[in-house]
């Protein structure tokens, strides 16, 4: 059964850092792309940062040059380094996995909240 599960939320000052990370069991895990998306209170889900296979990455703009989302395949994990960190990044965040090839495979984590806050 394909399973995610993310850890390293938690409460930190403005301009503090954080490292989610998001361990992956039940899919074969260098064939997905991983994303990582949050959702504020009253607001969508929306897109952070996301990693092929390949190991491209692409990343919303509000992010761009302070989050930086790598993958380990050998350990089945995802990371998300945040630093610089601003209080309109608090929301809950979600790890992703989406197959790449057919037939389609998507999967969610249950999410771990971030609160940027003084």
């Amino acid at each position: 059964q394909a399973q995610l599960v993310e850890s390293g939320g938690g409460l930190v000052q403005p301009g503090g850092s954080l490292r989610l990370s998001c361990a992956a069991s039940g899919i074969i895990f260098s064939s997905y792309t991983m994303g990582w998306y949050r959702q504020a209170p009253g607001n969508q889900r929306e897109l952070v940062a996301r990693i092929g296979s390949s190991g491209s990455t692409n990343y919303r703009d509000s992010v761009k040059g302070r989050f930086t989302i790598s993958r380990d395949n050998a350990k089945n994990t995802v990371y998300l380094q945040m630093n610089s960190l601003k209080p309109e990044d608090t929301a809950v965040y979600y790890c992703n996995a989406d197959r790449e090839r057919w037939p389609s495979h998507n999967v969610w984590g249950q999410g771990t909240q971030v609160t940027v806050s003084s």
